[in-house]
């Protein structure tokens, strides 16, 4: 069966995608996930530390968001008409706007965090008269046009033609640089995540984002935090800005919204905001999203705010998250290859030293061998190859987190001491390339 269905994959949907899974030995077949764990067609139980890139903060396929699910379906209510006022809507921006707190009392619901960032961008402009947009060099908005223009790494861009004019990268934790640029005030918002990502989980000062809040605000410049991957209590609290006490103008968020079982993002904003965008009846609908508002993506978003909530998984992720890193650095402080773990709740970053070999293959080799010989998923962070990504599902057992400890500890012990390791990162960076240079 997997033979077949694979073969259909790649003749219809993404040949390369299959191609490199398997050259990292990583194409498995899964059949049961639950939790933190998946269960692949012959027999092993991998242990998730990827969560799909920080959808599944309630775990996969949690019981309570089925049952909401089928409910909803069950009900055989509207769910598309587009021509209605869907009250589960109004019921989910209630609750999301409560717990972000300070302006943000509207939501415009999306698919997607890419389609957030558009609709950020959108409204931005929108709401301040100006094109210019300021971003963060090393950051990750999203790979659809207007994201990708936010975004520096020329690797995702590269062959996609003109992006947006009028970008700007600063350095993050540059407070003069940002400074110089928001005071020509031809920005219509500052685009940050409250802790890069795809950058390496990397943590700007508090000092810095509580300044560059102010200085938008002296400006006239909006104040925009991507939340895709930090939002819905994954570094322990509803908002990574809550533990710096920012108030943004405008937050986007997916992801973890969804459940890992329905598309759903939404986008946070003040009223100023939203009033520029919708100032009338008749433009009522002047930006919108086909299956935005539907009614399966509602309720998995209010049924997965219930499971995080009723299974206080926010605090269990701070609390849990600080000792996971405070052990998980003491098993690998013997190792000089491992320069830092950092984090915050279930959102960690294994930072490797540069090494000799290809760039992002040393820490691929790890990747692999956390996931044949130890049955743990994870991978490196998009932007920079020397981070390790740890984050499970909020509700990962402890046991789960010690497991993926003495894994690594293991892993990187072999590392340290055999050849073969490095015979092996040679052999794959060699291979890797060869193989992917092949036409399909």
């Amino acid at each position: 069966m997997k033979a077949l269905t694979q073969a259909a994959y790649e003749s219809h949907v993404n040949p390369q995608w299959v191609r490199l899974l398997s050259s990292l030995e990583m194409n498995a077949e899964y059949e049961v996930c639950r939790g933190d764990e998946l269960r692949t067609r012959d027999g092993r139980v991998i242990l998730d530390f990827l969560s799909g890139y920080c959808v599944y903060n309630a775990g996969h396929n949690h019981p309570r968001i089925i049952e909401a699910l089928r409910r909803e379906m069950e009900s055989e209510g509207p769910s598309m008409l587009q021509s209605h006022v869907a009250a589960s809507a109004g019921e989910l921006a209630e609750k999301l706007c409560l717990r972000a707190g300070g302006r943000l009392n509207k939501v415009f619901f999306t698919n997607s965090g890419s389609e957030g960032v558009e609709t950020a961008i959108k409204f931005s402009r929108a709401a301040t008269g100006r094109d210019g947009l300021l971003a963060a060099r090393n950051a990750f908005h999203g790979l659809t046009c207007g994201a990708l223009s936010l975004t520096d790494h020329s690797f995702w861009s590269d062959g996609f033609g003109p992006l947006l004019p009028g970008v700007t990268f600063v350095d993050l934790d540059d407070i003069q640089m940002l400074e110089r640029e928001l005071s020509t005030h031809k920005y219509a918002a500052l685009i940050l995540e409250p802790i890069q990502g795809e950058g390496g989980i990397v943590l700007p000062s508090a000092a810095y984002l509580l300044r560059a809040q102010a200085l938008c605000r002296k400006h006239g410049t909006l104040f925009v935090l991507d939340e895709v991957q930090t939002g819905l209590y994954r570094t322990g609290k509803f908002l990574a800005a809550h533990h710096y006490e920012l108030d943004p103008d405008v937050v986007i968020l997916a992801k973890a919204l969804s459940g890992g079982l329905v598309p759903v993002g939404a986008v946070l904003m003040s009223d100023q905001v939203h009033d520029s965008v919708y100032s009338s009846p008749i433009r009522a609908y002047v930006h919108s999203s086909t299956y935005g508002e539907n009614s399966l993506a509602m309720r998995a978003g209010l049924a997965t705010i219930e499971v995080l909530e009723h299974e206080g998984l926010g605090e269990r992720a701070h609390k849990l998250g600080e000792k996971f890193r405070n052990r998980l650095g003491e098993a690998l402080s013997r190792f000089e290859m491992v320069s830092e773990v950092r984090g915050l709740g279930f959102f960690t970053g294994i930072v490797f030293g540069q090494r000799r070999v290809y760039p992002g293959i040393f820490g691929q080799m790890i990747v692999m061998s956390l996931f044949r010989e130890h049955g743990i998923l994870t991978q490196l962070c998009g932007n920079n190859f020397n981070v390790l990504r740890a984050t499970p599902p909020l509700n990962s057992s402890e046991k789960s987190l010690d497991r993926f400890i003495a894994a690594l500890e293991q892993v990187m012990e072999v590392a340290h001491s055999s050849k073969h390791f490095w015979h092996d990162a040679l052999q794959l960076a060699a291979s890797t390339a060869r193989d992917l240079r092949k036409p399909a």
